[in-house]
């Protein structure tokens, strides 16, 4: 009980912090609605930006640009608030990095904005595995009991291949990310593994994620989807996933023992949603 009321009191806090950390920002841009069409000799009033999660393209896109005039104005602001915000998420298991990774690309840019995603990631992840190791091994298995099982028992036949076992894993989403990182302190993997396995297992996918911010940040019209420059995009980011993955599924048939997850693992479409909520 004195572990689980630590561990509540952490949560509080690093919620604290957050929320403190967000409510003071620098005063935002204003904007002008758009005009209702049977209404054109109305003045418009004067709105300001405020920061909420996006339920659509259009508001991600809004808070995109938001974030983009802070950045030029408080740089420092926005990363902190940014590398805070998926930190956070990742220490506690929360899922939406799909969604920080499209912003990192959009306010960032491509390369900044991966040297971000893969960084948060794995430093966010090493966190949830250190306090799942302090604070929820116990609980890990009492919740889970019959996939801590099945997943003990693939790590002990791949303990020869334990690295590219995870890689495999975090390829492809037969197990969430999120369980994988509560999980392996249970399964006494070492954290200098774990950590490795995370950082060069998501690149693809925090990739993918990246580029499509930056290209959803650029796009302002249909026309704007199909030109040759984003099309040659697109194509370089399906490359980019295919390749790895398959290079890693080839290994993983020939020297890893994964065939009964595989047949308990989720079906393809179970598999795509996990990687939106990754």
């Amino acid at each position: 009980m004195r572990s689980a009321a630590v561990f509540v009191v952490v949560v509080a806090a690093a919620t604290l912090y957050l929320y403190l950390l967000s409510i003071h920002l620098p005063p935002g841009p204003k904007h002008l609605p758009p005009v209702p069409e049977d209404d054109d000799n109305n003045p418009r009033p004067v709105q300001e930006y405020r920061l909420k999660f996006p339920s659509d393209l259009d508001e991600l896109r809004e808070l995109a640009e938001l974030l983009k005039y802070y950045k030029r104005e408080h740089y420092g602001y926005v990363l902190l608030l940014y590398c805070s915000a998926y930190i956070y998420k990742q220490s506690f298991a929360i899922p939406g990095s799909s969604f920080l990774n499209l912003l990192a690309g959009a306010i960032f840019g491509p390369w900044l904005g991966l040297l971000l995603a893969c960084v948060l990631a794995t430093s966010g992840s090493t966190l949830c595995f250190l306090l799942s190791s302090v604070f929820g091994k116990q609980y890990v298995v009492q919740l889970f009991p019959e996939k801590v099982a099945l997943l003990q028992g693939k790590v002990e036949e791949n303990r020869s291949s334990l690295f590219f076992f995870l890689l495999f894993l975090r390829f492809f989403p037969m197990t969430p990310n999120w369980f994988l990182n509560i999980t392996c302190p249970v399964l006494g993997i070492p954290i200098s593994i774990f950590f490795f396995s995370v950082l060069i297992g998501l690149i693809p996918y925090n990739f993918i994620c990246v580029r499509t911010g930056c290209i959803l940040s650029q796009i302002t019209s249909m026309d704007d989807i199909f030109s040759w420059g984003t099309l040659a995009q697109l194509l370089a980011i399906a490359f980019a996933a295919l390749v790895p993955g398959a290079l890693i599924k080839h290994y993983g048939k020939a020297h890893l023992k994964v065939d009964s997850m595989e047949s308990n693992g989720p079906s393809p479409a179970a598999s795509k949603q996990e990687w939106k909520r990754r």
